[in-house]
């Protein structure tokens, strides 16, 4: 390493310090050229898939491929506006400095905790429920993936149950060739930060195996938001013959983190570090379990089966009173506070096959899958917890009531059946042109049954089996415009089940439609996608969702009725130009790359049907025309990065435009600060990393340089509920390690 990169290197980490203040592809002519978009050569931290890989198709759908190695971001704390910033049109919740659950989404839809994603670890499912509560409480930290796989709406024929599209975190399967291999990365960062990562992982003949454990604590940017988290990962893998590969993975995850709950709208402009909630606590254990097959039983032929497991937690206490209401201390001391428990036990398989054919002395590609799911939740909530401010779920009071003793006041048993069959078929009709149509069948089976609101009445609740059988259909469309670009368009159906907080009223004076329907409608893509040589690379695109049955409360003769209230359409802009200056200018790589990314989107989401009979006598209860809540109109993201040597140099603003939080389209925050329009903002970041050689790496990096105050998103309930702040500005070194 030369002197004047050693000064450069301890300039910059310095600075930081002194500025944050912390202590396969198809063998055929026609099909290879398809291919040949995705980009080869050195490793770029964005990507795109082929358009066969596995037993999947991937032509005519809008999709992205992080690639985590690449990247020059703070995996440390999970930050996904970094992660992100180059997948256009991704809205980010980010209440969570933690880095412990994810909350995106795109075009319109609700962020909260990703759940308008199919989300998926290495192909099979991570959420709560799939169906029923499809909340993604686990997200793997980043320093154990290899990529992230972003497939928008389209994927809703191979996967199923969202709007959104498909995350699927992707993890490392092994470190490299050698029998064994090390690697570590350590971290320190403001507020207390400490993230260890460490992981083995190697090759021997047949045999490759992966391990991590990482560990993540603080005290957090806001008062009362401390945290730690474990998440321990495995997965082995044995090659049984050059058709035959099997794996199996196990992980486990368990954190415990303190909510500082929201804020007042006055609260968060005076001191949005304050926090009025120092006793409420978080906590999900996760375990998940998975078997994965590959068999190519001909060169043309590729069949995938998984089995899967997931057996898992919610647990919650605090105090859920508005955040106008103070955690009252009487005579005896706090008051207490409740608990609310889920426990998740869920159970599915997933075969899919993919046979390539020829048709018209062309080669084209049938894919094929079905599925089969189960999903379990016991749901116990409004028990009485202690009046301690510890992580404490012993129940502390029983209750009483005519109808005898009980512990929670909501018990309930929630089940889904699920089934599913799909199937696409590429037909490559040209050298240029391609035509993928498909459709999927949905069996789904819903059922609940147990007790709500004990001490009024005893109500017990039995929702008889909704069975329902939904068909999808869709068609998507590339052609090859050159060599390294195509134009790709897609239309697909898609929908949304009834969860289980839609299926059971919230109190017994509450009721629900007895003919709820799943939210139905379809995503339209149509865009143009490649490189320029070597030095510009582009996805520039347009959308259209269509959501109808949007569920949601209207009053009936003063009862709350849960039922479907109408329909949304969110249109845009998703664009991405990426360019190398250097290369633009010069050949020669001894100047380095200095590449700048623009990432804009424009997005009008917005009711178009109020099905509420009330707006009809009041004209103030009628939506139609007003924006869908928690979709900012903009979502920008610039940056650059220069590279030379060892040396890499990012940094990135992101531009978010305000959102309204609820469909009245609300201006001025109420006093319980859960409804209001939150303004937009801007955030800068910057990261600095240097590989000293190939085994040793510095990184560091400051967190909102400008230490910007926002929010994200309000709360009604559980964090909150109130507005809740993002974090300011925070900073971090880490020394990563490969031996």
């Amino acid at each position: 390493m030369k002197k004047s990169e050693t000064k450069l290197i301890f300039l910059l980490t310095v600075i930081v310090i002194q500025f944050t203040g912390f202590g396969q592809i198809a063998p055929t002519d026609s099909i290879k050229k398809l291919n040949e978009f995705k980009i080869t050569g050195r490793q770029k931290d964005l990507e795109r898939l082929p358009v066969l890989e596995g037993t999947r198709i991937n032509a005519g759908k809008k999709n992205e491929v992080i690639n985590l190695n690449a990247l020059n971001a703070d995996l440390s704390s999970n930050n996904y506006r970094q992660i992100m910033a180059k997948v256009p049109g991704v809205s980010i919740w980010e209440n969570d400095g933690s880095g412990i659950q994810t909350s995106i989404s795109t075009r319109g839809l609700s962020p909260n905790r990703s759940w308008e994603f199919n989300v998926r670890q290495n192909g099979y499912d991570i959420s709560s429920e799939a169906y029923g509560y499809p909340e993604a409480y686990y997200t793997p930290p980043t320093e154990a993936l290899d990529k992230i796989e972003v497939i928008r709406g389209a994927a809703s024929l191979q996967y199923g149950t969202q709007f959104g599209g498909l995350l699927n975190y992707i993890t490392k399967k092994c470190l490299g060739d050698k029998p064994f291999q090390f690697e570590t990365q350590q971290t320190i960062g403001s507020y207390g930060l400490y993230n260890a990562y460490n992981a083995i992982g190697g090759k021997l003949k047949k045999f490759t195996y992966y391990g991590f454990l990482h560990r993540r604590s603080a005290d957090g940017w806001r008062e009362n938001s401390s945290y730690s988290t474990t998440t321990g990962h495995i997965i082995l893998s044995y090659s049984f013959s050059k058709k035959l590969n099997a794996s199996i993975e196990y992980t486990h995850m368990d954190y415990v983190s303190q909510q500082a709950g929201g804020l007042t709208d006055s609260m968060f402009r005076e001191n949005a570090q304050q926090s009025i909630r120092a006793r409420n606590w978080f906590s999900t254990p996760w375990n998940s379990t998975a078997l994965s097959i590959d068999y190519q039983p001909t060169v043309n032929s590729k069949i995938n089966v998984k089995v899967f497991h997931t057996y898992s937690q919610r647990n919650s206490i605090g105090y859920l009173k508005d955040i106008n209401l103070p955690d009252a201390f009487n005579g005896n001391g706090f008051s207490n506070r409740q608990i609310d428990r889920d426990w998740y036990n869920n159970l599915g398989m997933e075969a899919r096959m993919l046979q390539q054919y020829k048709l018209f002395g062309k080669k084209s590609a049938l894919s094929v899958g079905l599925r089969a799911y189960s999903g379990k939740t016991i749901r116990k909530q409004g028990a009485i917890g202690s009046i301690g401010s510890d992580f404490d779920l012993a129940i502390a009071l029983q209750q009483t009531s005519s109808n005898g003793i009980y512990d929670f006041k909501r018990e309930l048993d929630l089940n889904t059946l699920n089934a599913a069959v799909f199937v696409e078929n590429l037909f490559q009709l040209s050298k240029r042109l391609s035509i993928t149509p498909g459709m999927r069948v949905e069996y789904i089976k819903t059922g609940a049954e147990g007790t709500i609101d004990k001490p009024e009445i005893g109500d017990k609740i039995d929702v008889a089996n909704q069975i329902r059988t939904i068909i999808l259909g869709g068609v998507g469309v590339e052609f090859i415009t050159t060599e390294k670009s195509n134009i790709y368009a897609n239309i697909s159906q898609a929908f949304r089940p009834v969860t289980y907080s839609e299926l059971v009223p919230s109190a017994t004076t509450d009721s629900v439609d007895q003919n709820l329907k799943d939210a139905k409608g379809y995503n339209l893509d149509f865009g143009y996608r490649g490189t320029v040589k070597n030095y510009l690379t582009f996805d520039i695109g347009a959308f259209y969702l269509y959501y109808n049955n949007r569920i949601g409360t209207i009053n009936t003769n003063g009862k709350n009725l849960k039922t479907n209230i109408g329909a949304s359409v969110s249109r845009g802009i998703e664009s991405f130009i990426e360019l190398d200056l250097l290369r633009l200018l010069t050949t020669k790589e001894k100047y380095g790359q200095f590449k700048i990314f623009a990432n804009v989107s424009l997005i009008d989401a917005r009711y178009t049907r109020w099905d509420d009979p009330a707006a009809l006598a009041d004209t103030s209860k009628d939506f139609r025309g007003n924006y869908v809540e928690n979709a900012p109109r903009t979502i920008n993201r610039f940056g650059f990065t220069y590279k030379y040597s060892g040396f890499s140099l990012t940094a990135q603003l992101n531009k978010v435009g305000s959102i309204y939080t609820d469909a009245l389209n609300t201006e001025l925050p109420n006093a319980k600060a859960t409804i209001g329009k939150i303004n937009g903002y801007q955030v800068i970041d910057l990261s600095i990393s240097y590989a000293i050689n190939e085994q040793f790496t510095i990184k560091s990096g400051v967190n909102n340089v400008t230490n910007e105050r926002y929010a994200t998103r309000r709360s009604g309930g559980f964090p909150g509920p109130g507005i809740l702040p993002g974090n300011g500005r925070t900073g971090y070194i880490s020394i990563a390690a490969k031996f």
